[in-house]
C-alpha cells in the first residue's frame, strides 16, 4: 500500500539519504518526492512511499523520527497517480473540456495539489454550496460564507464559526483562491491535515490564476 508522508527535516547534505535508508530498513520504497517548502535551515518534503502488505504505517513514523532533525508532520494513504507535470496536465484537461471545464477543474485539483476534495463557488457571501464539486466533498454545507469575497489565495481558519462541525471534527484544513476572471473561487479541503503551508497556498493561487485566464 502507498502512503503520502510529509516530513520536516534539517536541510543539510545527507539528510534525505539517511531518511531513504531508514525507510528502506522497514521495507518501504520511495516512489516520488516533492519539495513543499524550503526555509532557513529546513525543508518540508512530501514523499509517496510504498509499504509491504504486512507492515504498519506507524513503522514509517518510527523509522523517520529515529533520525536527528526529522519530524513527520502527517501520513495518509495515497492512491493518486504519480506524474511530474500535474499542473500542466490539469490546464490542458480544463482547456479541452468544453462545457464541463469547471467540473474537470474540481476533479483534477485533488490529484494535482494532493488534497482530499475541491469545490468551486461563486465569490460572494450568498453563493450556493457546491456549484461544482469533486468526489469527497462534504455533504454538510457551511452555515455561511463569511470568508467570501476572497481577494487572494489564502489558508482559511478551520476554527472559524462558519466551518461545519463535521469538518471541524475531522480536523479539516482549508485553503481557497479566487478564479478572478470569472467571479468564482476554488475551495480545497484536507481532512486530518496537515496545515496548508504558504508555498502550497501560493501554488493554489498561481494555478487558479492561470485556469481563470483559460476559462475566460
Amino acid at each position: 500500500m502507498s502512503y503520502l508522508l510529509r516530513v520536516r527535516l534539517t536541510d543539510r547534505p545527507g539528510s534525505l539519504g539517511s531518511l531513504a535508508v531508514a525507510l528502506g530498513s522497514v521495507g518501504a520504497d520511495i516512489l516520488s518526492l516533492d519539495v513543499v517548502e524550503r526555509g532557513d535551515g529546513f525543508a518540508v518534503d512530501d514523499l509517496v512511499v510504498e509499504l509491504g502488505p504486512r507492515s504498519l504505517p506507524d513503522t514509517l513514523i518510527t523509522a523517520a523520527e529515529a533520525l536527528d532533525g526529522i519530524r513527520v508532520e502527517s501520513i495518509r494513504p495515497y492512491s493518486g497517480i504519480l506524474d511530474t507535470h500535474r499542473e500542466l496536465e490539469l490546464i490542458d484537461h480544463v482547456a479541452a473540456a468544453g462545457h464541463d471545464q469547471l467540473q474537470m477543474l474540481v476533479d483534477q485539483v485533488p490529484r494535482v495539489l494532493r488534497v482530499s476534495w475541491c469545490t468551486v463557488l461563486a465569490n460572494t457571501p450568498d453563493t450556493a454550496w457546491r456549484l461544482f464539486g469533486s468526489s469527497g466533498v462534504p455533504e454538510t454545507p457551511p452555515a455561511s460564507f463569511d470568508f467570501l469575497p476572497l481577494p487572494a489565495a489564502a489558508a482559511l481558519d478551520s476554527d472559524a464559526p462558519w466551518v461545519p462541525t463535521p469538518w471541524h471534527d475531522m480536523n479539516t484544513t482549508l485553503a481557497a483562491a479566487p478564479l478572478g476572471a470569472i467571479g468564482k473561487v476554488v475551495l480545497v479541503g484536507r481532512p486530518g491535515g496537515p496545515d496548508f503551508r504558504p508555498s502550497e497556498v501560493a501554488r493554489l493561487g498561481y494555478l487558479a490564476g492561470i485556469v481563470a485566464t483559460v476559462l475566460s
